[in-house]
């Protein structure tokens, strides 16, 4: 059916909205790290997500959630002109980490000024990561459409054209997808992609607790039978925890009085930092592991959690996926350098072969670890214990352990 003449163009111009280089879905850290570096780079893009960020604000209590940065990341956002501004806001540098094993008593310390290093990285919010890369994103050049829900696409000649809800247009073209939609990802069951993983049936139950003792810039974690427990330093002299639990004792430990939470966290931690003295609300969330069975489709790749999602015992997550968003920029613009299609299909392979290869090598990693920690039988804690302590003295391996989590 035609339409009217008055109406047509208008009508035909909102079908189709802007026609872009990149399309990025999905407006968290890595999402929005992906849309800032590649119009940095020199590309026209989008970045779509279906509700805005609350922006930070230092009068806010400090988000639950938080990211251990590795220099890795802080480099890319230091690239991106934001490092500066996530730093000078509310982050807290740590040059320390001591891990220990409450079966054996073995432990590795890392320390930055061993490395070579002033510190091993930062705990930031995740809500001022992605704040200020939301906010940096218009003066960059992307377009936001938000609200905007992706209903389908449909890969043409040389383009993919994304069905919109929600937003100030019906479409948007654009020569490449990048999912970026977590690690339920929707674009990913659109384009036929699978996954592999595990569920570990725990949950990671978090808060930030006051401690008797200061932090002193360290990052601590003890593996206990039933899962590892992290104490990560805090700007304000908190420390945030993530305490990996089994389904019914996270739901318990969840329904503690203060006092008996109190009183279990710092059995838990071995009263490292001395007692708990307060605490916020605490909350969880599931853990497992997920490996998409590949990153890319025609004219499409996956990033970040939509791409893989992995135990939290290693605080590797967000620097996996941002790990993904430099090794994208590179590609994309290696192959314009060079007159290449952005979207060609040995492009899009190339990124996907090298980032699959290393998240593959990593979460399996972690989840090895995780399995190790998990023995019960003494002659296995036993031969645990042996390894960590010859870890911990043979400075190479160590060193290499560090620099890997580093992204060196």
């Amino acid at each position: 059916m035609s339409m009217p003449a008055s109406s047509s163009r208008y009508e035909s111009s909102r079908r189709r909205g802007p026609s872009l280089d990149v399309a990025v879905v999905g407006g968290g850290m890595v999402g929005a790290a992906a849309a800032l570096a590649l119009a940095r780079a020199g590309s026209a893009t989008a970045l779509l997500e279906a509700r805005a960020p609350a922006p930070w604000s230092p009068r806010d209590d400090v988000d639950l959630r938080v990211v251990g940065l590795a220099p890795s990341s802080i480099g890319l956002l230091d690239e991106l002109g934001v490092w500066t501004s996530i730093r000078t806001s509310r982050a807290s540098p740590y040059a320390h980490m001591h891990v220990w094993d409450a079966a054996t008593g073995a432990a590795i310390h890392f320390d930055a000024a061993q490395e070579g290093r002033d510190l091993l990285g930062y705990i930031v919010e995740n809500n001022l990561v992605q704040w200020r890369l939301w906010d940096a994103l218009e003066a960059a050049g992307v377009r936001r459409i938000c609200p905007a829900q992706v209903t389908g696409y449909e890969v043409l000649d040389d383009r993919v054209q994304l069905s919109l809800n929600g937003a100030d247009t019906d479409a948007v073209s654009a020569r490449l997808l990048v999912a970026a939609d977590g690690a339920a990802s929707p674009l990913r069951t659109m384009a036929g992609i699978g996954t592999t993983g595990r569920d570990y049936a725990q949950r990671g139950v978090v808060a930030h607790v006051q401690t008797e003792r200061p932090h002193d810039g360290t990052a601590w974690q003890r593996f206990l039978d039933t899962g590892p427990l992290a104490l990560l330093p805090l700007a304000d002299g908190r420390s945030s925890i993530v305490w990996s639990l089994p389904e019914d004792e996270a739901q318990r430990v969840l329904a503690l009085d203060d006092k008996a939470f109190f009183n279990e966290l710092g059995v838990a931690s071995d009263f490292r930092l001395g007692r708990i003295i307060g605490a916020t609300a605490r909350a969880a969330f599931p853990l497992r592991l997920q490996l998409a069975e590949t990153y890319q489709a025609e004219r499409f790749v996956l990033l970040g959690d939509a791409a893989h999602a992995v135990h939290p015992l290693a605080g590797q997550g967000v620097n996996l996926g941002l790990r993904d968003v430099a090794e994208l920029r590179d590609t994309l613009v290696a192959a314009r350098d060079a007159g290449s299609d952005i979207a060609a299909t040995h492009v899009l392979r190339r990124y996907a072969r090298r980032r699959r290869s290393e998240d593959t090598l990593d979460a399996l990693g972690f989840d090895a670890l995780a399995r190790i920690y998990a023995w019960q039988a003494s002659p296995l804690v036993a031969a645990r214990g042996l390894g960590v302590r010859l870890i911990d003295k043979l400075s190479p391996v160590k060193r290499r352990l560090a620099e890997h989590a580093a992204g060196l």
